[in-house]
């Protein structure tokens, strides 16, 4: 009777390597395990990997571009490959106007690095300094965004990850996004 579950127990232990190392108090992944691309840590269930979405929109809410990370990922490493990828907006005759003339933003993208970048590209950076009272007056402006991020997540698909792969999670926002570009212009119709 001792040898049965022994040999299940040494059977299992034989199997498949954990995936957690114990260290430190911590655990981290074992070396060689592969993550999936664009999941982190989830800031909230730190036991399941997470996706964050950022967005650019204009002033009225209607999303120009969108992007997916890690979840754990800082938002401002986001801002300039999300004014970049600002499609050209036809209107006057000549070139097309590719970059916003201003970008509002809050306290996380505080940083004196990416406020020079936007410059370079001839963009005004209105964002909120860290440390400062609140007060600034941009909650009137960037509500337009958290209204914008409520439309992207309608979804439930886009609500809550089920997707594994990246590629899939991605289109799916991207087809959001035209849905909501498409919801936008009915209304000038």
């Amino acid at each position: 009777m001792d040898a049965t579950p022994a040999g299940a127990a040494g059977q299992a232990a034989r199997g498949r390597p954990a995936r957690l190392l114990p260290c430190g108090g911590r655990c981290l992944p074992r070396a060689g395990h592969a993550r999936r691309p664009k999941t982190g840590p989830s800031p909230v269930d730190r036991a399941r990997p997470g996706s964050k979405h950022h967005m650019i929109s204009d002033a009225r809410g209607t999303p120009l571009a969108v992007t997916l990370t890690g979840g754990n990922r800082n938002d401002v490493t986001q801002l300039i490959p999300l004014t970049d990828a600002v499609p050209g907006v036809r209107g006057r005759r000549g070139r097309p106007r590719f970059r916003p003339d201003t970008v509002y933003a809050d306290r996380a993208y505080d940083h004196d690095k990416y406020r020079r970048l936007l410059r370079h590209r001839r963009i005004t950076p209105v964002i909120a300094r860290r440390g400062d009272e609140h007060g600034s007056g941009l909650g009137v402006v960037r509500w337009v965004i958290e209204r914008s991020l409520g439309w992207l997540h309608w979804p439930r698909r886009l609500r809550i990850r089920w997707e594994r792969r990246a590629d899939i999670q991605d289109s799916l926002l991207q087809l959001t996004t035209c849905l909501i570009q498409h919801r936008r212009t009915q209304t000038f119709c």
